[in-house]
């Protein structure tokens, strides 16, 4: 059953390769976890899942994001297996995920982006494609999964926009700016052509010339992060968390953030809303009537 809902999720639900991929690896490990106590998951009782959660706390000191990861793509699993008539109720939706820890965003401050967009060599193919990595993901904050999947039909270059194809199928159209736009020019004007070995219509390419994975992508950000002073746990997704925070900063209105990050719910971008200590300290001395009032 679980190699058909894998399939379903991929051809009739479209999700992405990594949605499907996590989904695949937090049902297999709850599988195993069955199997090693003698249970069969189309029998299983309240009380099992209860103590399956404790054993992923108390034993495996999971954190409360992971739990919820893991049960979110248990209660879609079974909810599969309900609609199939393997199991009369789906259990996990009696189940509520823990709490999450409310972890602020971490973001390239501007001096951080400065050096690391000066770090690739835009004399060679790869230090073009990687500049325009950069400059991208940190112009639309769009989401890794999202830069991976652009084809040149989707992007338009006279208007500098960009069709993306976000989750669930979902479309939306975002801009990009001039720093972005020259960039983009110097790399399908040169570098692409030279790493388009395969006659490829996406617009990343990897070293092989052949479309470019999400790991691909964290791989040439943790490459380029090594040849800086900057010593952060960093990840792709921080350009997307610095479009966000740099945009608040400027004085955009959240509701816009909210669009342009393709948030189906304000909820999801109200922990952009940290925004820096500076950026509050200005707000107040510019708009306090009695700032200057000893």
């Amino acid at each position: 059953m679980l190699n058909e809902y894998l399939e379903y999720l991929e051809y009739e639900r479209h999700y992405s390769k990594y949605t499907i991929d996590n989904y695949e690896r937090d049902i297999e490990e709850f599988l195993d976890y069955l199997d090693k106590e003698g249970l069969n998951y189309l029998k299983l009782e309240y009380s099992d899942i209860r103590l399956y959660l404790m054993y992923l706390k108390d034993e495996k000191h999971e954190k409360s994001t992971s739990i919820s990861r893991k049960l979110s793509a248990l209660r879609s699993y079974y909810k599969y297996l309900c609609s199939n008539n393997k199991v009369k109720t789906n259990l996990f939706n009696l189940i509520s995920s823990p709490k999450k820890e409310q972890k602020l965003p971490r973001y390239f401050e501007y001096n951080e982006l400065e050096e690391l967009f000066s770090v690739p060599d835009l004399k060679t193919p790869l230090g073009q494609r990687d500049r325009l990595v950069l400059e991208i993901m940190y112009a639309t904050g769009i989401r890794v999964g999202e830069l991976v999947k652009i084809r040149l039909k989707d992007i338009n270059r006279s208007e500098r926009t960009i069709l993306i194809h976000g989750k669930g199928s979902k479309e939306r159209i975002v801009n990009y700016g001039e720093y972005a736009s020259d960039i983009l020019d110097l790399y399908l004007n040169n570098g692409y052509k030279e790493l388009n070995k395969f006659n490829s219509d996406y617009l990343i390419l990897n070293n092989q010339g052949r479309v470019i994975t999400e790991r691909g992508i964290r791989y040439i950000l943790t490459n380029l992060i090594k040849k800086t002073s900057i010593h952060k746990n960093i990840s792709p997704h921080m350009l997307r968390h610095s479009f966000a925070t740099h945009l608040l900063n400027e004085g955009c209105d959240i509701l816009s953030v909210k669009e342009l990050l393709g948030h189906e719910s304000i909820s999801s971008t109200q922990i952009y809303t940290h925004i820096t200590n500076d950026r509050l300290k200005e707000v107040y001395l510019h708009s306090f009537p009695r700032k200057n009032v000893k």
